[in-house]
Parts: C-alpha cells; sequence; structure tokens
C-alpha cells in the first residue's frame, strides 16, 4: 500500500474504466447491426469480429505501435487530409495505450452483448411500435434494458483483463503510463522479489 504503488493501481483501474466504456461505446452498435441487421451475413461478420484473435495479442500491438508513430500510418492520414500541421506524438501517451487495449479487447465487449441481442423477442419492439413509441422509445425501453445482461458481462470480461494487461502499456506507453501488470512483471522479471510480485497480484 505504498504511495508509488496505490498510484499505479488507481492509474491501471482508471485506464481499464476508459477502456471497458470504449469497448463498450464501440462494441454495442456493432453487436446491435450483427444482430438485427446480418440476415445472412450473421455468420461472416461475427467471424471478422474475432478474426483479430487469430493473430498473437503481441504482433496486434507491435504493429499500433508501427500505426502510431511519429511517421506511422495516422499522421501521413492526417497531413494529408490537413487535419494537423506536423505529426502529432502519440506513441507513449495514455491516449496510445488505451487505443491498444481498446482493440485488444473489442470483441470481448462486443459478443456477450451481441448473444443478448440475438436471443431478444423481436414481437417486444413490434409491440412498442403499436403501443406508439418510436424506434428510439422502443431501442431505450425495450432493447437496451433487456440486453443490460450482455452489457454487463462485457464490461466485467473487458474491465480484469484490461486492469491486469502490461503488453499494451510496455509497448505503446511509457513510465509515465505504467500500470499494475508493469509493476508485477518488474518484480518478477526484473527484480526477482517474488514476494512483493506475489502481494501486487493477490
Amino acid at each position: 500500500l505504498q504511495p508509488a504503488n496505490l498510484q499505479v493501481m488507481g492509474r491501471s483501474a482508471l485506464y481499464a474504466a476508459a477502456t471497458t466504456l470504449s469497448c463498450l461505446l464501440l462494441g454495442y452498435p456493432l453487436a446491435y447491426f450483427i444482430a438485427f441487421h446480418g440476415g445472412r451475413y450473421r455468420s461472416q461478420l461475427l467471424v471478422l469480429v474475432v478474426l483479430p484473435f487469430w493473430t498473437s495479442y503481441l504482433i496486434r500491438t507491435f504493429a499500433w505501435m508501427t500505426l502510431l508513430q511519429t511517421e506511422g500510418f495516422l499522421n501521413f492520414v492526417l497531413l494529408k487530409l490537413h487535419l494537423v500541421a506536423q505529426p502529432l506524438t502519440l506513441l507513449n501517451t495514455p491516449v496510445a495505450v488505451i487505443l491498444g487495449l481498446t482493440y485488444g479487447f473489442l470483441p470481448f465487449a462486443t459478443l456477450p452483448i451481441y448473444v443478448s441481442l440475438e436471443h431478444q423477442d423481436r414481437s417486444l419492439v413490434e409491440a412498442a411500435n403499436d403501443l406508439g413509441a418510436s424506434p428510439w422509445e422502443a431501442f431505450w425501453k425495450v432493447v437496451f434494458p433487456l440486453s443490460l445482461p450482455g452489457v454487463i458481462s462485457g464490461s466485467l470480461i473487458t474491465f480484469v483483463p484490461a486492469m491486469g494487461d502490461f503488453v499494451s502499456p510496455e509497448i505503446l506507453g511509457g513510465p509515465e503510463t505504467q500500470l499494475i501488470g508493469n509493476l508485477i512483471q518488474q518484480q518478477f522479471l526484473a527484480l526477482f522479489n517474488w514476494p512483493m510480485g506475489s502481494a501486487l497480484s493477490l
């Protein structure tokens, strides 16, 4: 419970919460589209969602490092579109770490939400429309409440591994973006202080 360790734990919780929120904001519309508008292409769309898992998480994170570097693809596009006057410093920032975590854990949030949406009774939405509800009201009063179990499951499945992740902060971040996973890794593999590493893990 030393102040330095507590600061890293707080940062880990903050980054994990931001990652979870980002995954929900991106994953819910994606899951909704696949469940309600995927049609006969639903299976192919689900394969595309899980396709990144066919590649190592480490390799995918290194790919993001290439995209976000000063002379990387993202800065190239921003400069070509004249959205920025000079390349942005994206690597070694909290934004880069949260972006990497969001990309890594997006399927964890999307799939549980998709399952809860896919099993919903479509006649409930039709009933809401017959009773005068607009599409937006039908979504907020029928679809979204029924999908809350998937939202909660997706949030937990995303938050827990995001808080303990050490690959994205190690590759995309810097000393100021160190998370609890990096601290534990250092105790075990660099300082060989296994008792401290065990305590931090607990």
